[in-house]
């Protein structure tokens, strides 16, 4: 049934297909442990030569549920949850890369991730070389080394709300024989599914759009199962030689296009966990639920936000890729034709004070932590999420010192233009 539902269909009805008599909503599976009648049978679980579940840090009805439905909406062939946003973005390059490997990313990424590539994994020993989303094809490729085992980019970057080429980005990671990663936090699988661009690897992080009501704290990371491992089996010993740590086994032999979230599952969950909490998982469903009716109520109030302020003689500068003269207006017409999301960046004439009594005047629009929530938020990255960046990390990363990122929510449109108007003094 679920394979030839459309996308608004498949938030509701995908990942849990209940039976006669069975709840219409996904039970919570609140178990740390499953009981077998006899020892064989759990063997064969531990061998993966049976389907089933023993212990929910490798798998939970409950999660599994909703991994499905995740799948299902980026049309890939399986989804891992992961406790975090930033977890799912560390097991999707852990997965293929090991000390002395190296990764290219867009700079133009989430403050947290930046930091995760180019000090955390660093200490790891995985290098990473940071470019311009907007650099030419000869640029990003003089970035590669022979020892690159992916490259990474955000569908919609946090904050700077650029679009990225993910035709030009997977045409680069191909021709270098490694898969695409993209984060596709802010589009959503409503508004753009990468892996229709060429994409490989889709990431979460779920806390935002998905889950839309700040309830819980997760991520996700889907395989496309298009991505050819053994082509450049050299490159992925860890898919396409045997696992002694696991029987033996070679993932990408026994499992096929499962082979990459098998391998994260059974052995970077086995060992590092990072799993959600099947409580976490059943909140994630109800906000996906209603995903698709809440991305188009956040686009339509944002793009009449955006016009505003593009409007408005206190603001001088305004990234929102729905507006006409926006310098991704073009790319988000051929990735996002429906909508982009609800957040956008601005900055106000002035300084840094500026944005700060702007921010500190607002009385509906909340100042929070957080960013795709159903309410309207407002946040100063150079203050908040990036201010473990330098003032050259920050430009590199695409957030001016003046940038207000301002995540608009699903209420009357009318009042939140209100409480901007009088916040700026109108």
């Amino acid at each position: 049934m679920t394979k030839t539902l459309r996308r608004a269909s498949l938030c509701i009805h995908s990942g849990y297909e209940p039976k006669n008599g069975e709840p219409i909503e996904l039970p919570i599976i609140q178990s740390t442990t499953f009981k077998y009648d006899n020892s064989d049978e759990m063997a064969l679980l531990f061998d993966l030569k049976k389907d089933g579940y023993f212990y929910t840090r490798l798998a939970n009805p409950t999660n599994d549920a909703v991994a499905r439905k995740i799948a299902a909406l980026e049309g890939g062939v399986g989804a891992v949850l992961t406790s975090s946003g930033q977890a799912a973005n560390f097991y999707a390059v852990f997965n293929i890369c090991e000390s002395g490997d190296h990764i290219v990313s867009s700079s133009e990424i989430y403050g947290g991730t930046f930091n995760l590539f180019g000090v955390t994994m660093k200490k790891l020993g995985i290098e990473c070389t940071f470019i311009s989303p907007e650099a030419s094809e000869e640029e990003i490729q003089a970035a590669f080394r022979p020892n690159t085992k992916a490259l990474f980019g955000e569908t919609i970057s946090n904050p700077g709300c650029k679009v990225l080429d993910i035709e030009k980005f997977a045409r680069i990671a191909h021709a270098n024989g490694v898969p695409l990663i993209v984060d596709n936090t802010f589009a959503t699988p409503i508004n753009c599914r990468p892996f229709e661009w060429g994409c490989d690897i889709v990431t979460h992080s779920t806390t935002k759009y998905m889950d839309g009501h700040a309830t819980q704290v997760g991520g996700c990371v889907v395989d496309s199962g298009n991505f050819d491992w053994f082509a450049h089996a050299e490159k992925f010993p860890g898919l396409c030689t045997p696992d002694e740590s696991y029987h033996g086994l070679t993932y990408a032999d026994a499992f096929g296009k499962m082979g990459y979230t098998t391998k994260l599952v059974a052995q970077l969950m086995r060992d590092l966990g990072s799993i959600p909490a099947p409580q976490n998982s059943f909140l994630l469903n109800l906000g996906l639920e209603t995903l698709a009716l809440r991305m188009e109520r956040h686009c339509s109030n944002a793009q009449r936000v955006a016009q505003f302020l593009h409007d408005d003689p206190h603001v001088a500068w305004i990234d929102y890729p729905g507006l006409d003269d926006d310098k991704c207006h073009a790319l988000a017409e051929k990735y996002l034709p429906n909508g982009s999301c609800g957040v956008m960046a601005f900055g106000l004439k002035g300084d840094r004070d500026t944005a700060i009594r702007f921010m500190d005047s607002l009385k509906m629009i909340n100042i929070v932590t957080h960013v795709a929530d159903l309410r309207t938020c407002v946040l100063h990255p150079a203050s908040h999420t990036h201010r473990q960046l330098s003032d050259e990390q920050l430009r590199e990363a695409g957030v001016a010192s003046d940038l207000i990122r301002l995540s608009v929510g699903i209420e009357d449109v009318e009042d939140i233009i209100d409480d901007l108007k009088q916040a700026m003094g109108n």
